[in-house]
């Protein structure tokens, strides 16, 4: 074991890298393959639901299988480095083949009821596989940084680097995958939400960011001590319900779900409301490029700051304190919602605009906070737990992070399912949508119930999420002085351990 206990500058850029890599990936299926199913290939929106539903909630339970996997894992590499070099080809290969399919709203029209039973079938099975492959490098990888280092200080600071990075991978993936894919389309001679742009696009971003994930498997090196106990799966489940500040985290997680609703429904709407049909009209109209940016970019500016100055303000006061008041968010989102009731076709507007910017601002800061703050109590929980115990769950507890992502996409597509289907938005009502937009039509004006439904599902349902999310963890039992007595001893521990075995 090297004899230094935390990592070096090199093996931070190379797992940044590497997260960065495996964001982006997420965030091509999330957003861009999402919107390819929804509004390339016109997917029922019951069915595009259902499919994402069950394979998140799927996902989920596969999570704390993986952790416990990982757990178990005994190698020269250690626990989670194997995973990390292996499971990005996997996720490339997988993530390619699931945008090669039919259009579904063509079969639908030519009446071709086996096509179309087909295009859903391998949409299903495709990005079920896909959730699968993800899961076996994303417990790996979040789960590798408690392993990487004993410094609490340093933990918490490639926490949230680790944060920044993959908001900024989100955000390219977000944008970049619709608006390239579109540009291509009008390359090749086809309408924007033609499939062959979509292909070529998403196919090759996923094949760099790849390359980008496979750098974290090859950097980062194991330093902190296995536990010699190994856990069954069902004594890896029941340790982290028994584990109370760990519960705790897993409830509020799984209250705080509809914020997953903000991936899918955002590329979408930006589209059609600010965008009528086309992304790329962001980049040739100068009102519509000031749009976005103020709108978008407000919103990951809160963020980032957010992000950028927790590890400051945990040094000053509890990770507990800072969590809980990211419940003050939802006062800024549920406020959208008001913005587009009073104005449901005027948000183009400057005024509007910069309004809303606003809103996004403050409620980005408390989006930015929680993820980091989650992160670093989840790490905590880790020590918590090998302090009480002495067994060491690296892998089992940051599935649990892993978890509340994927179960939160589930409970989030279902919501969106419902809401999407009473509107009528859904596969030739799309189709004829972006017939009637390319003739001319306004997205804003002339098609408002699909578009009040895109602002409530952004905007409400988070809002309840991020206001009662905070209720598990008001009693939360980890504070800044407990934890830090409980990782100087257990840095003892470890420092005897290696003495009896020398």
């Amino acid at each position: 074991m090297d004899e230094r206990l935390t990592y070096t500058k090199k093996e931070a850029g190379l797992y940044l890298t590497g997260l960065f890599g495996q964001n982006l990936i997420y965030n091509i299926v999330t957003a861009g393959l999402y919107y390819y199913f929804q509004n390339v290939i016109c997917l029922p929106a019951m069915a595009l639901g259902w499919i994402f539903a069950i394979a998140r909630i799927w996902d989920a339970i596969n999570d704390p299988m993986m952790g416990s996997i990982v757990d178990k894992t005994k190698s020269k590499w250690g626990k989670c480095k194997p995973y990390l070099l292996f499971a990005p080809l996997v996720v490339c290969v997988i993530t390619c083949a699931a945008f090669l399919n039919g259009n579904y709203a063509v079969a639908k029209q030519e009446g071709n009821t086996s096509a179309m039973v087909l295009i859903v079938a391998w949409a299903a099975v495709s990005y079920i596989l896909w959730g699968m492959s993800y899961t076996a490098g994303d417990v790996p990888l979040w789960g590798v940084i408690s392993r990487m280092s004993e410094v609490e200080k340093d933990r918490a600071n490639l926490i949230a680097l680790a944060r920044i990075v993959a908001s900024i991978a989100a955000g390219l993936g977000i944008v970049s995958v619709v608006a390239l894919s579109q540009a291509a389309n009008k390359q090749f001679g086809e309408s924007e939400n033609a499939q062959k742009g979509f292909i070529v696009v998403g196919i090759a971003m996923t094949v760099i960011a790849s390359l980008l994930f496979e750098c974290a498997g090859f950097g980062v090196k194991e330093r902190v001590p296995n536990s010699e106990e190994t856990k069954t799966m069902k004594e890896s489940f029941v340790l982290m319900w028994k584990c109370k500040p760990f519960r705790r985290l897993m409830i509020s997680g799984i209250l705080r779900a509809p914020l997953q609703l903000l991936a899918t429904v955002v590329m979408t709407l930006f589209t059609y409301y600010y965008c009528d049909g086309d992304l790329t009209n962001a980049f040739s109209n100068g009102k519509t490029f000031l749009t976005i940016v103020i709108v978008g970019g407000a919103f990951f500016i809160g963020q980032f700051g957010a992000t950028a100055v927790c590890p400051a303000l945990m040094k000053k006061t509890d990770v507990k304190k800072l969590y809980n008041l990211t419940a003050l968010s939802a006062v800024p989102m549920a406020l959208l919602f008001v913005t587009y009731l009073i104005a449901p076709a005027e948000l183009t507007k400057i005024g509007w605009v910069v309004i809303d910017g606003i809103l996004l601002l403050f409620a980005g800061v408390g989006f930015g906070a929680v993820a980091v703050c989650q992160s670093v109590m989840i790490s905590d929980c880790i020590d918590y737990e090998e302090y009480n115990s002495g067994y060491r769950p690296d892998g089992i507890f940051f599935s649990g992070q892993s978890f509340i992502t994927k179960f939160s996409a589930g409970i989030s597509s279902i919501i969106s399912a419902y809401v999407y289907s009473l509107v009528g938005y859904s596969d030739v009502n799309i189709e004829k949508m972006n017939t009637a937009i390319a003739n001319g039509a306004s997205f804003a004006s002339d098609f408002q119930p699909y578009s009040k439904a895109m602002w409530f599902l952004l905007t409400v349902p988070p809002a309840i999420g991020m206001a009662v999310a905070v209720l598990p963890t008001l009693k939360y039992e980890i504070t800044t002085k407990s934890h830090s007595k409980m990782l100087e001893e257990l840095i003892e521990r470890h420092k005897s351990e290696k003495s009896e075995k020398a």
